[in-house]
């Protein structure tokens, strides 16, 4: 008996690895992480050069308009949720034509707002830099027109992500960062400092735009008249208020640091800020899969709280990997992305490692609640940012000081949220999501 026992012991292994491989899950996971991982390293070789080459009070400057930046991709995240939900709604009742015809009013609807955005940019430029400390304005109406380009760019992702193309998906997020990157190195060598580093993010959301819509190229025939877009109103007050929370979570300190803290000090928290969202990104492409798996689930009567479970295993598994290489050589990491004017951040990494985990997971779940379309999330997370914003406007005594702020906001919200997804696991029904077309 107890040799048949060991025996089997291998073959249980076998079928373990055996189901990993044949999840279709897993595999878009794997598909999706190449993508994101190859943005993220992208993305922090962006800083990182930038911190090299503009030093801290520079780097201080590139940190807070990119963090502007992220906030007012909200905008681009929103409707990329409510466009890969209507698509994956489309794509599981068989009406794959209608999705064409969702391109392109889309499309049009996002050319006003996008040309709005320049607009203020170019007349708020004067009081972002006074508020913020810049050196010049100009960046701020770069950072406009990138803005403006990268909503248009969520049309095709949002697309690519709903029928769950998971591979254009990732080559779309990866060459975006590439790009950006590579016109970065051009910029600074010719002297253009932080307003070159808001024209690299432009050319990186132009070409991710172009990449985009020729991914679009397989659909059918429009078939106009089948795409209703008044349906998707009411999830997309959802879709704000939990896209722009997890941006407010991730950005809001780099914002406040940049206003309380000396030059320096506000370039250190900006690297530290950078080096917690690796964990971030790193697993960003769990929620990205999660998202439409999760809508199709609950149309299909199948079981969304099983994905969700893998999900968080998954993201932990990740996050863990992560913070594992920050606990051994976080002197390294912070030399190699920001060089040795960063020292003073060795001590913190970490802890803020730890913090992008909790991040990570906070969003995981937020994905997760916006498929079902549960809300009651959104007190919870609007009363979070409040918090976040109220601790460091009282205690930002330091660097340290902000960090143990963002901590505490963001293990309080992970244990709130947990505590939802556990009630709310029994209640789902197909019925969650019967205002979807």
């Amino acid at each position: 008996m107890n040799s048949t026992k060991v025996a089997g012991r291998p073959a249980d292994v076998v079928g373990r690895l055996k189901f990993l491989t044949d999840s279709s899950l897993v595999r878009q996971n794997l598909t999706l992480f190449v993508g994101g991982l190859v943005a993220g390293v992208g993305g922090f070789a962006y800083h990182a050069l930038a911190a090299h080459e503009l030093g801290p009070k520079g780097y201080g400057e590139v940190a807070s308009l990119i963090a502007l930046y992220s906030i007012g991709t909200s905008v681009n995240l929103v409707l990329i949720l409510v466009l890969a939900r209507y698509a994956a709604t489309l794509q599981a009742q068989g009406k794959m034509g209608a999705i064409r015809q969702l391109m392109v009013r889309s499309s049009v609807i996002v050319a006003l707002p996008a040309a709005a955005v320049v607009l203020l940019a170019v007349v708020m430029a004067p009081q972002v830099q006074s508020f913020e400390k810049l050196g010049s304005p100009t960046p701020v109406v770069w950072l406009g027109i990138a803005l403006a380009v990268i909503w248009f760019v969520s049309v095709p992702r949002g697309l690519l992500q709903g029928t769950q193309r998971f591979a254009s998906l990732s080559l779309n997020l990866g060459g975006e960062l590439v790009v950006r990157t590579g016109f970065l190195v051009l910029l600074l060598s010719v002297g253009l400092g932080v307003s070159g580093a808001m024209i690299a993010v432009l050319i990186g959301a132009g070409a991710a735009y172009v990449a985009g819509m020729f991914g679009q190229r397989h659909l059918p025939p429009r078939q106009p008249g089948s795409v209703h877009l008044r349906t998707m109103l009411g999830f997309t007050f959802t879709a704000v208020i939990g896209t722009v929370g997890i941006l407010i979570l991730y950005n809001l300190d780099v914002i406040l640091a940049k206003h309380f803290l000396s030059p320096q000090q506000a370039g250190i928290y900006g690297g530290l800020n950078k080096i917690a969202t690796i964990t971030y990104f790193l697993t960003l492409s769990v929620s990205q899969v999660l998202f439409p798996r999760v809508v199709e689930a609950v149309a299909r009567r199948g079981h969304p709280g099983r994905l969700l479970l893998l999900s968080a295993a998954i993201t932990g598994t990740l996050g863990l990997g992560a913070i594992l290489v920050f606990a051994v050589v976080p002197g390294l990491i912070v030399k190699v992305l920001f060089g040795p004017a960063f020292d003073s951040a060795i001590p913190l990494v970490l802890p803020v490692g730890f913090i992008g985990l909790g991040l990570s997971l906070d969003n995981l779940l937020i994905q997760f609640f916006m498929a079902v379309h549960d809300r009651v999330f959104v007190p919870i997370l609007v009363l979070a940012c409040a918090a976040l914003a109220v601790l460091i406007a009282l205690f930002h005594a330091g660097v340290a000081s902000i960090v143990v702020d963002l901590a505490a906001v963001i293990y309080v919200l992970l244990a709130t949220l947990t505590l939802r997804a556990v009630r709310l696991m029994p209640q789902l029904r197909p019925e969650m999501v019967a205002d979807t077309p």
